[in-house]
């Protein structure tokens, strides 16, 4: 079989999988998050931290409860990495350094999971377990939780009410993530992944020295790292690595965890708003970009030229053999079309256009289908940007939903689209200036500009992916990233919350025959245009200046 045939194979295996998910698992989504009941556990948890679950809250209440979680997460895992020399379990690790600490408090907090060290060498079992993979189930029921928030607000009338937070976070750990979680670990197991409490062993001898691997709960771990598009691995190689992802049947099982949920949440929007062709437009925005970035990423990963390309059938270097050049091409669109940051690959070593179709697809905004919660919201914001375009082609006052996108709506959607492309471009800008960051660069010319600018790409868009030519572990990169982690995480989330209550405020207004028709494909047409015009206005110049500089050279 060519390795082509088998890539397409394996892209029909995933949409075939993933659409005998999408309608079970979004109505169940749905129905979690309209539910009025709690579990006797959810009960517990409410007691314990001292959360009235039944209490409708406005936006600047949801937002409070959002930032404080968040808040207190960060300084909890910071200090559990500053303490990890006293902690049984560490393994002989020493505790982690103030600015690494912050930094990966940040990362996993802020659902990126950018890590700049080596995690089998330096996170013993008890942060692994009782940092890291909590970090990973409570940051997607975060996302999650907005995103509902802002289905709710298009869904309500009259009112600025939005739900409960608590209610929303612990309903989407408990109900949603956990019970797919230990199903995909049994699955990982299975499949030859690793899950024990081991220590550090000798596993052979290679060129004269001896190997040595840690254990660790790595399956457990796995599965919430693709599935709530949190992306950090147990070890350095990630995905790649094959007692995370032993085979191609677990990498195919992680591709589709990745995608599961984002794309499911758009019939869940369609459920919850009253009308699932609307959740279709959005669904068919998500595929089609999503499509065409795996076609792209194929077809320029088997373009290559030159000897090297012609004798290895592409660009097989920064490749695992065991999946070749389509498996990891189809990983890398998923990972960087959602805010997962997972790698089975070396993003570095793919062409010049790969490696820009990578950055694109961050700088979307991810949104095709995006992060688990995030990539809903992000689209939904694009959706009104495209509502508002179209209203001001044919100058009548743009709807979405039944609320009208006014003056107020329109300035929350624009501070959205523009916090991530200020942190990643002045970040980038500053530290090309500076002598400091750009000596981390191990790469010069147009490759070593992409370094950069993905490091900041990926940790502004909450990716965490990296091109891993960058020595990132540097008091420089370890702060401001980590302060574009935050900012790229909670601002937009500030400015989705408000856009909520806002609409929830209104009251509904009647469908004309001036309408637009938001659920046609006409819309979805329009809306991936918009998402393209504007990711391209802004991002473009940049773009140039590395990946197609790059590319073009080739």
């Amino acid at each position: 079989m060519s390795p082509v045939l088998a890539g397409v194979l394996q892209l029909l295996a995933l949409i075939v999988a993933l659409g005998l998910s999408y309608r079970p698992l979004g109505d169940y989504m749905a129905k979690v998050y309209s539910s009025e009941k709690h579990y006797k556990p959810e009960k517990w948890i409410y007691k314990a931290i001292g959360a009235n679950a039944n209490t409708e809250m406005r936006w600047p209440a949801y937002l409070r409860g959002v930032l404080a979680f968040s808040a207190v997460s960060v300084l909890f895992l910071y200090l559990l990495q500053r303490v990890q020399g006293s902690l049984p379990g560490s393994l002989g690790f020493v505790s982690i350094d103030p600015d690494q600490a912050f930094n990966t408090a940040a990362s996993f907090v802020a659902n990126t999971n950018w890590q700049s060290y080596y995690g089998e060498q330096a996170m013993g079992h008890v942060v692994q377990t009782g940092g890291l993979a909590v970090q990973n189930f409570v940051s997607a029921a975060v996302g999650m939780a907005v995103a509902v928030a802002l289905v709710r607000g298009f869904a309500r009338s009259r009112t600025g009410e939005l739900g409960n937070f608590w209610s929303d976070l612990v309903r989407g750990t408990v109900r949603i993530l956990l019970p797919i979680s230990v199903i995909g670990a049994l699955v990982l197991v299975a499949c030859g992944a690793i899950q024990n409490f081991a220590g550090i062993h000798e596993v052979g001898q290679f060129m004269g020295g001896s190997q040595q691997w840690n254990g660790g709960a790595v399956a457990s771990q796995e599965v919430i790292k693709e599935l709530g598009t949190n992306g950090g691995g147990y070890f350095n190689a990630n995905s790649a690595h094959p007692l995370e992802n032993p085979n191609g049947l677990s990498n195919l099982f992680e591709i589709y965890l990745i995608l599961v949920i984002p794309f499911a949440l758009t019939r869940t929007f369609g459920r919850m708003v009253g009308s699932l062709k609307q959740g279709y437009a959005i669904l068919g925005t998500m595929a089609t970009i999503w499509l065409v970035f795996t076609g792209l990423m194929l077809w320029t990963e088997f373009a290559g030229k030159g000897p090297a390309f012609e004798l290895a059938g592409g660009a097989m270097e920064g490749k695992e053999t065991r999946f070749g050049i389509s498996a990891s091409a189809i990983f890398s669109v998923a990972t960087t079309l959602t805010s997962t940051g997972a790698v089975n690959s070396f993003h570095s070593s793919n062409t010049g256009f790969g490696g820009g179709i990578n950055l694109l697809g961050m700088q979307l905004g991810e949104i095709a289908p995006g992060g688990v919660g995030s990539g809903l919201y992000g689209m939904l914001i694009m959706a009104i940007i495209a509502v508002f375009i179209a209203g001001l082609m044919v100058g009548r006052t743009p709807e979405y939903l039944g609320k009208k996108i006014g003056t107020r709506e329109i300035k929350f959607a624009a501070c959205y689209i523009l916090v991530t492309p200020a942190l990643v471009l002045g970040f980038t800008a500053v530290a090309m200036a500076l002598d400091t960051p750009s000596h981390s660069m191990t790469n010069s010319g147009a490759h070593g500009f992409s370094e950069i600018l993905y490091a900041y790409t990926s940790g502004a868009n909450n990716n965490g992916s990296a091109f891993a030519g960058l020595n990132a572990d540097t008091q420089w990169f370890n702060s401001t990233i980590g302060i574009a982690m935050l900012l790229g995480r909670f601002l937009p989330m500030v400015f989705v919350l408000a856009l909520a209550g806002s609409l929830a405020e209104q009251k509904p207004v009647p469908e004309t025959a001036g309408t637009l028709r938001t659920e046609k494909p006409l819309f979805t047409g329009l809306l991936v245009g918009t998402i393209m015009i504007i990711t391209g206005l802004t991002y473009f110049p940049a773009l140039a200046l590395g990946p197609l500089a790059e590319g073009l050279a080739a």
